[in-house]
């Protein structure tokens, strides 16, 4: 069995780390490089960092900010938010990142997906799809901007499309969940999970450890990640192993 893989997120709003419900209402959590390294103490495998208005303001992600984190870090992370071009990730990973996150850009522009991937490698090429369950209940629409704009455009068609284009990995957050604190979208993550060939990060829901036995066990998620009981301290990331562990999940110590 693959090694599962427990990721703290860090939305970043102007060099804080904020956290909201349904990507609105956000609340101030602190310091992302502090946060981070505490993570990393706890035994978090990856961090993922999220410029969450990057998009909407029509910037690159914080280079200096990416390059704090790389040097004092020792986990892999991942920096997402305004990747919009080759020299973006190209910034990115020269500061340090270890991998690059895309979403609005590569929904308006697809083939940014497969220019990363064939100069940079699959294994750093992340594409974030943010989904809501369509009103007609049938499938997921994607979510770009930060959630704040509707494409009309099938996440699942979406996902298998951005694999083909090289995509290394999906971060897939249920725009439902968000900030709910009451499980990831199991039928969501099965879906996307059983369909594509790559790995799939489940985020948005997480409410306790069990959520992410759940999440592994039933929807075959290779990762998950989760924001709110991690800032609030609810659970810590030993919190979390050790539920997945006790389930027979593997994962590192």
């Amino acid at each position: 069995m693959l090694t599962k893989r427990i990721i703290p997120c860090l939305d970043v709003r102007d060099g804080r780390t904020v956290k909201g419900v349904n990507f609105t209402n956000l609340r101030d959590m602190g310091c992302p490089v502090e946060l981070g390294l505490m993570y990393e103490s706890q035994g978090a495998d990856e961090l993922m960092f999220l410029d969450i208005t990057a998009s909407v303001e029509g910037r690159a992600a914080m280079l200096e900010f990416v390059e704090r984190v790389a040097d004092t870090l020792s986990i892999p992370f991942t920096v997402g938010g305004g990747v919009s071009s080759r020299e973006n990730v190209t910034d990115l990973l020269n500061a340090g990142a270890d991998k690059v996150s895309m979403n609005t850009a590569a929904v308006n522009r697809p083939e940014l997906i497969n220019e990363v991937s064939t100069q940079f490698g699959s294994q750093c090429c992340v594409v974030a799809i943010d989904a809501r369950k369509k009103d007609t209940g049938d499938g997921w629409e994607v979510l770009i901007k930060g959630g704040r704009e509707t494409t009309g455009l099938d996440a699942l068609a979406w996902a298998e499309e951005c694999a083909k284009r090289g995509a290394g990995e999906i971060l897939l957050t249920s725009w439902n969940r968000d900030g709910m604190q009451n499980g990831f979208d199991l039928e969501m993550v099965k879906a996307f999970s059983e369909s594509l060939p790559i790995p799939v990060i489940a985020s948005g829901g997480a409410a306790n450890p069990e959520s992410f036995v759940e999440v592994f066990q039933k929807a075959g998620a290779d990762a998950a990640l989760a924001a709110s009981i991690f800032h609030d301290k609810l659970y810590s990331i030993a919190d979390v192993k050790e539920a997945v562990k006790s389930a027979g999940i593997s994962v590192r110590d």
